[in-house]
């Protein structure tokens, strides 16, 4: 066989074969299993600011394993910008759920939401359409964590979105260094 007769050869087959086998397996990972992914803008401050890079999970979403107040991506379905990367928002309600916004305040099946992490303490109304919602099948209603008026698209103005848009969970934040942690 040529190989044999020519170790140069054979180790740069070696070698091609490695990094095929590492450029495949990094495909399915990011397909598949997880990404990172960067924030884009202030919608959910104050627990995620632009320039915080996360690593999302994709197998929960693939399985249904979405509940309420994960922090997940979701592909635009109607591009409420230019920008083609995925939204970032948190779970409010689930399928069956009844979300209410009223008085400033958030209610999910009659009971008031106690939200330490959004910025500030009044959720304003955006559409009043979806502002009493009950969340249908394999959708979720969705909220970015910075309440302040025009600060976030989210449910309060597209309603509720479909889970096939879901493409990840935020697993862990691992940049700036000084704020480390997992969601």
């Amino acid at each position: 066989m040529l190989t044999n007769k020519n170790p140069v050869l054979r180790e740069v087959l070696d070698w091609l074969i490695h990094i095929g086998i590492a450029v495949l397996l990094g495909v399915f990972i990011v397909n598949f299993v997880a990404q990172i992914t960067i924030v884009n803008g202030s919608s959910m401050e104050k627990t995620l600011h632009d320039g915080d890079r996360l690593i999302i999970e994709k197998i929960s979403p693939r399985f249904g394993n979405i509940k309420r107040g994960d922090i997940v991506t979701i592909d635009d379905p109607i591009k409420l910008s230019n920008d083609t990367r995925p939204i970032i928002k948190r779970v409010i309600g689930v399928e069956g759920d009844r979300v209410q916004i009223r008085d400033g305040k958030v209610f999910v099946n009659g009971e008031e939401l106690k939200e330490d992490y959004i910025n500030g303490d009044y959720t304003y109304e955006v559409n009043e359409q979806y502002s009493d919602v009950t969340v249908e099948k394999g959708h979720i209603y969705v909220l970015g964590d910075n309440r302040l008026m025009g600060m976030s698209k989210d449910s309060r103005t597209i309603g509720t979105a479909s889970l096939e848009y879901v493409t990840g969970k935020a697993l862990l934040r691992f940049y700036p260094f000084n704020k480390i942690g997992s969601f």
